[in-house]
């Protein structure tokens, strides 16, 4: 357990700022999320009284105790899961993700996920950028498909961090919409945080509550009827960006079980049709540009073929 105590002075530059803000301004090393986390868990003291609030201004000579408790590492199991590889060397590893299957080890979800197959792949992985989640750099929703890159050394996941930070890294993303955008493409800016009142989801916020800048940019492919394939390029990397990006347009994603509630397309598909279809990044030793293109998965292209036949029934693929 490792605990700050901080007092509010005169001469404080915070003072009368709200708790998280003031949070984040004396213990630079922690980022404003993890202490608007841990002010939610109950590991804030305000005058020696539990407060769960991010929202409280402090004020002259509140005590403040910050607990953060120590992080168990989780007891990771090797797994022989196949993997579909599209690229690797001695530094990274670049997959082709199915549906279905989960990134890291999370409550609900101990095993059977893509980290438990890394470790059986490189046996050298644990540790590389933390024990719960070696060699993870970024994710991909359970159900969305498509090309993750994974980091086999230090060096590559904070060479690989630092493109993702920096925007360099190019991330697109094939999805099928619901409705007929009124324009060729876009670009969506809105930030996004966790859901006030389902903490399972994410929705558009604004900074002041917690919310994080996120951009993605869009233009169509193919419209299909009331249906549109769209790419998609991400500029910040949130969770569930696109999803909640499309929903926030009125084009929700096809298949999504959480924001396109109430949507139907006739066709079984095993959750939105989103995929990571494109993915180019420097390669962290050698400064190299890698590209590599992930083929979307057999239920994505069968969706597609099913609507171009409703658009045209003479359509033969």
């Amino acid at each position: 357990m490792t605990e700050f105590n901080l007092q509010i002075q005169e001469n404080s530059d915070g003072l009368g700022d709200r708790l998280d803000r003031y949070l984040s301004q004396e213990l630079p090393d922690l980022s404003r999320s993890r202490i608007q986390q841990l002010i939610e868990q109950g590991n804030v003291q305000l005058n020696d009284k539990v407060c769960t609030s991010k929202k409280i201004n402090v004020k002259l000579g509140d005590r403040i105790t910050l607990e953060i408790p120590e992080v168990k590492p989780l007891e990771l199991q090797a797994e022989d899961i196949p993997l579909d590889i599209l690229y690797e060397d001695d530094q990274l590893l670049i997959l082709n993700k199915p549906a279905g299957l989960v990134v890291h080890p999370a409550p609900g979800h101990p095993d059977g996920t893509l980290v438990n197959a890394l470790l059986a792949h490189c046996p050298n992985l644990p540790g590389i950028g933390g024990v719960q989640r070696p060699g993870i750099v970024h994710r991909l929703d359970k159900d969305t498909t498509g090309a993750i890159a994974i980091a086999k050394t230090e060096l590559a996941h904070h060479h690989l961090q630092a493109q993702l930070k920096a925007k360099t890294a190019r991330r697109e993303y094939l999805g099928v919409v619901y409705g007929a955008p009124k324009v060729e493409s876009g670009t969506i800016d809105f930030p996004i945080g966790r859901h006030p009142q389902d903490r399972k989801k994410m929705a558009i916020t604004t900074v002041e509550q917690g919310g994080r800048v996120a951009v993605t940019h869009w233009q169509v492919l193919e419209r299909l009827g009331n249906f549109t394939l769209i790419h998609f390029q991400l500029e910040t990397g949130r969770t569930h960006q696109i999803r909640v990006h499309s929903a926030k347009i009125g084009h929700p994603i096809v298949g999504d079980p959480v924001y396109s509630s109430g949507h139907s397309v006739g066709v079984n598909l095993p959750g939105q049709a989103l995929h990571a279809w494109r993915l180019k990044l420097q390669h962290p030793l050698s400064g190299e540009l890698i590209e590599v293109t992930a083929t979307p998965p057999a239920h994505f292209t069968k969706l597609l073929e099913m609507l171009k036949r409703r658009v045209s029934p003479s359509y033969d693929r």
